[in-house]
């Protein structure tokens, strides 16, 4: 039974690269969550080819930063303290990024430009919409996004 299965897959892994465009851009996760990681990393790209060079400056090879990993106890829950961090255990561990509200609306490439300018991150009501230019913006300048939803 295995047989015909492979064979299906193969098909659908053929017909998905007819379809798809070419060079589409290679996306790497990378964790920078240390000064000797970001030293790491520069020096792999000061490494790199001159074909893997070009292809970074044409976007076709791009880096996404790895979600930051942040220590919780799991006794007792976080709290916020008065300068906007979040304890635990009696220690601040991270700072709380202000939010900018947009209710409703487009959210464009400009307004996340101006979040991330400002350090903030973007809370979206029910009724605003988020464009896939301000989505790509947010991800390459690490703008937190939430969407809130319709029921109260």
């Amino acid at each position: 039974m295995t047989e015909p299965l492979d064979e299906i897959r193969a098909l659908v892994r053929e017909v998905i690269r007819d379809v798809l465009p070419k060079n589409l851009p290679v996306t790497e996760t990378v964790n920078l969550s240390t000064d000797e990681d970001l030293a790491a990393f520069v020096a792999r790209l000061l490494d790199l080819d001159p074909q893997a060079r070009d292809d970074l400056r044409a976007g076709r090879r791009r880096f996404r930063l790895a979600a930051p990993q942040f220590p919780q106890s799991p006794q007792s829950p976080p709290a916020t303290v008065a300068d906007g961090r979040t304890a635990v255990n009696g220690s601040a561990v991270r700072t709380l990024q202000p939010a900018r509200r947009v209710e409703r609306g487009a959210v464009t490439e400009k307004m996340v430009r101006e979040a991330a300018r400002a350090g903030e991150r973007l809370v979206l009501g029910p009724a605003a919409v988020l464009t896939p230019l301000a989505r790509d913006r947010a991800r390459a300048s690490g703008v937190e996004i939430t969407k809130e939803d319709g029921e109260r």
